[in-house]
């Protein structure tokens, strides 16, 4: 029998990285995620932000700029194209009117990924995502834990009468019994709040948070070598927002917050998931028309790659040194 063949992202030799259609790092487009190990699947939702709208865009100009990433990591050694068949399968097709529609139909769009045994690395839009995502994620998994990285708990009761928003979700999830609070991890939270509950609601639920001045002027690897023990060997899910990253690496967001994340501690993060029962990764609120010069976006398409790259099944290539 001949070895499988493995979807590649189109190469800049073959076609200029300013052209072409944009896909997620000119993988194919694909229908369903039928026969994928990963899929890419933007969610442009953006009637759930509270502040700052645009998050509706991301998933479109994430893709344009990821053109730029290359199919091997070398920093990690992770060669995902040589192991796993992966593709964009486009985004969720939302009701732009009504955001409790739009919850529905994207776990139902979930679900349908889930169906396939497929990964899915979800782009958004607004971080409201993350709990239809959760919802169709435990129908097969049960309660997961969960790296998130956010400036904000989420956790909000409601906004504006609303029980579910971008600064609700977390919440949600705990109440519904998606997340196993004991082996979930809030990182970069920060900045203003109404009320110490703020963040301490998520302490109360057995969640561990690191505020961001924890991690100011450190590498964050000590910090993931602990969450990697507190999470085990059960089921995970990423959830990484933008905003936990600085607004001076991550200016094009709905609600920035000075003193986040450098890049740099972004990419310790998610490369510190490795080893971890993986089950789904989102990017959320990138917000193109607060990011002139596109490096959000750009910074966004490298994280999606890196959460591929720790996806379980990951070939990575031994040094020859």
């Amino acid at each position: 029998m001949p070895d499988k063949v493995y979807n590649e992202p189109l190469g800049g030799n073959a076609m200029p990285r300013f052209g072409g259609i944009a896909t997620m790092m000119r993988l194919p487009l694909a229908a369903t995620a039928a026969g994928l190990d990963a899929a890419f699947i933007g969610i442009p939702l953006d009637i759930g932000a509270s502040n700052r709208c645009g998050a509706r865009y991301g998933p479109r100009v994430i893709r344009a700029e990821s053109a730029l990433v290359r199919p091997y990591n070398m920093a990690t050694r992770a060669a995902p194209f040589d192991s796993l068949q992966v593709a964009d399968v486009g985004d969720v097709a939302l009701n732009t009117f009504n955001l409790k529609r739009s919850v529905e139909i994207i776990e139902r769009s979930i679900d349908g990924v889930l169906a396939e045994q497929c990964i899915p690395l979800s782009l958004g839009g607004d971080h409201t995502v993350t709990y239809p995502i959760l919802r169709a994620i435990h129908k097969v998994h049960g309660p997961v834990g969960v790296v998130h990285v956010d400036a904000h708990a989420d956790v909000n009761d409601a906004q504006f009468g609303e029980a579910v928003t971008h600064g609700t979700w977390m919440r949600r999830a705990a109440e519904e019994g998606l997340v196993d609070g004991k082996r979930t991890v809030q990182i970069g939270l920060r900045g203003t709040g109404y009320t110490a509950e703020d963040f301490d609601w998520s302490r109360e639920q057995g969640m561990r948070v690191v505020q961001a001045e924890e991690c100011w002027y450190r590498s964050l690897e000590p910090l993931m070598q602990e969450v990697r023990t507190q999470i085990g060997a059960g089921p995970v899910y990423l959830s990484f927002d933008i905003d936990g990253l600085d607004p001076s690496v991550a200016p094009g967001t709905g609600t920035p917050e000075p003193g986040g994340l450098t890049g740099s501690q972004g990419l310790e993060i998610i490369r510190g998931c490795r080893g971890l029962n993986v089950v789904g990764c989102d990017l959320t609120e990138v917000s193109p028309p607060y990011d002139t010069t596109g490096n959000t976006a750009l910074l966004a398409a490298n994280l999606l790659f890196e959460m591929l790259c720790i996806c379980p099944g990951v070939l990575y290539r031994e040094s020859e040194s």
